[in-house]
């Protein structure tokens, strides 16, 4: 009897062994540590690839770029365009156990529009209020037709919240965030990791395979390769192109890829500048910068020619492109003779705010060479991201080196960075031309339409130079050959359902 409790015992505990070893965990290495994640207040690239494992979307979109539902079940837009009514996915509930209705709905959308200092208010600025049509029907109605909004849903615009965490939590919401995604929220430790378990309640938990999620921000992406390499991560973001030739050697790895649908730029401070430099004050100095740069020379030697240059908001191939205003050469004597005729004596001082990492400070640097050559003195300042962001705020650089990870409408890569007063126009340009191309380009459907006014806005950026669109990224993945499933999507979040850890 006794050698019977001894062999029941032995075989609880290789059972218990047996079950832990089969939690599977999925390490991310991400090039930053996020900002807030609070869908409402959030900003940065990195923050979108954490939202998409734990906070659902109205809608999403596939490799196409087709906009599908994800916690809504339809939509239709009124036929004079001022209202979109979306029908919701039912059965739907919060990491809280709170459930997802139309109540939650609008006060989801009404918090992204109210919230002391949203960036999503300006998504959806067009939203004159929401209406409940029924326990899991809402409608939109619109102060005016406005084509990018099914887009803007796709995004953290649509993304909801558990009411019931949100007024309990209020401005401490980032902190503790409870969505409706695949994985609740667990801890995060600020510039090491941030944890999400599998949440049992979800809606479309048939395809979720993986029982914990760890985020690992690791700035250097040398060291993130070597921690995938080692087996202490799973997969990471941002592999440099230069790396890519000894990750597709390697047998143990993967790689996906895509273009961006957004850009790598520098953000030229004309408002803010406390300083009043020569940038600030004259386009003639901002072209003469423009001029001294050369795209193709920085995508060959910095990126082995990996990535595609472009001089605006949308890559070369996207069907928004403005084709009439291709890549302008450089010309270093041309912007010489430029900074003479704005009356500026070089060399011109700047003040350039760098985010920390190679991906950003190597080709700051080669800028910084480049620019020296016509008359500017580019001063790198190296940051952390997040803290680089406040400066940018406050308007404490005078060029800032700032990417935008591109959303599917061009209205998300031009409204919230070029229009006055837009929460993201960090350089306050201010242009009340420019302002009515966005505005116009806003308010209609056709797609000729849409273009020709992108295109009076693309003209009136190249001649003004409040941004220097560079290049467009290709997104490069690096994973475990033991994680089935992954694709790459040009938006480049990293999803997680349907993936498997053998």
């Amino acid at each position: 009897m006794k050698m019977f409790r001894l062999a029941a015992t032995a075989a609880a505990v290789l059972l218990s062994l047996g079950a832990a070893q089969a939690q599977t965990t999925l390490r991310i290495g991400l090039a930053e540590d996020p900002d807030i994640l609070d869908p409402t207040m959030a900003r940065t690239y990195v923050g979108r690839i954490v939202f998409s494992a734990f906070c659902d979307k109205l809608f999403d979109i596939d490799e196409k770029l087709n906009i599908v539902p994800q916690l809504a079940l339809s939509s239709e837009t009124a036929d004079d365009g001022k209202a979109l009514v979306i029908k919701l996915r039912p059965g739907v509930k919060f990491h809280d156990g709170e459930p997802f209705d139309a109540e939650a709905a609008k006060f989801s959308l009404e918090r992204h529009l109210t919230f002391p200092g949203s960036f999503r208010k300006p998504e959806l600025a067009s939203v004159d209020h929401i209406d409940i049509v029924d326990p899991l029907t809402v409608k939109l109605v619109l102060k005016s037709p406005f084509s990018p909004l099914l887009a803007q849903l796709t995004d953290r615009a649509g993304m909801m919240v558990s009411p019931k965490a949100a007024k309990e939590a209020g401005d401490k919401f980032g902190l503790r965030p409870v969505c409706a995604g695949p994985y609740k929220f667990v801890e995060r430790v600020q510039q090491d990791r941030i944890v999400f378990e599998k949440f049992a309640d979800y809606w479309n938990k048939d395809n979720v395979f993986i029982d914990k999620i760890v985020f690992q921000p690791i700035v250097d992406a040398t060291v993130r390769l070597a921690n995938l390499k080692s087996g202490g991560l799973d997969l990471i973001e941002r592999v440099l192109a230069t790396d890519l030739k000894e990750v597709r050697a390697d047998s143990r790895l993967k790689v996906a890829t895509a273009i961006e649908l957004g850009y790598q730029g520098v953000t030229l401070n004309i408002g803010k500048d406390k300083a009043k430099g020569p940038l600030s004050q004259s386009a003639k100095v901002r072209q003469a910068l423009d001029l001294a740069i050369d795209r193709d020379a920085i995508n060959q030697v910095v990126f082995n020619g990996e990535f595609q240059v472009g001089n605006q908001w949308v890559n070369p191939d996207h069907p928004y492109y403005q084709k009439s205003l291709p890549v302008r050469p450089r010309n270093v004597e041309k912007a010489k003779a430029l900074l003479k005729e704005a009356g500026v004596t070089p060399p011109v001082s700047v003040d350039f705010l760098v985010p920390k990492g190679a991906e950003t400070e190597t080709p700051a640097q080669v800028i910084q060479s480049m620019a020296a050559e016509a008359g500017f003195d580019m001063k790198i300042r190296v940051t952390e991201f997040a803290t680089g962001l406040k400066q940018a705020e406050a308007g404490d650089y005078q060029a800032y080196m700032l990417a935008w990870s591109g959303r599917v409408d061009p209205d998300g890569n031009t409204f919230v960075f070029l229009h006055s007063g837009a929460p993201q126009n960090y350089g306050a340009w201010n242009n009340p031309q420019a302002d009515k191309a966005l505005e116009d380009a806003r308010s209609v459907t056709d797609p000729t339409k849409r273009k020709a006014s992108y295109e009076a806005l693309a003209k009136l950026v190249q001649d003004e130079e409040p941004l220097l669109y560079l290049y467009h990224r290709r997104i490069i993945i690096a994973h475990t050959t033991k994680l089935e499933g992954y694709k790459q999507m040009p938006d480049g979040l990293v999803r997680v359902i349907g993936l498997k850890l053998k």
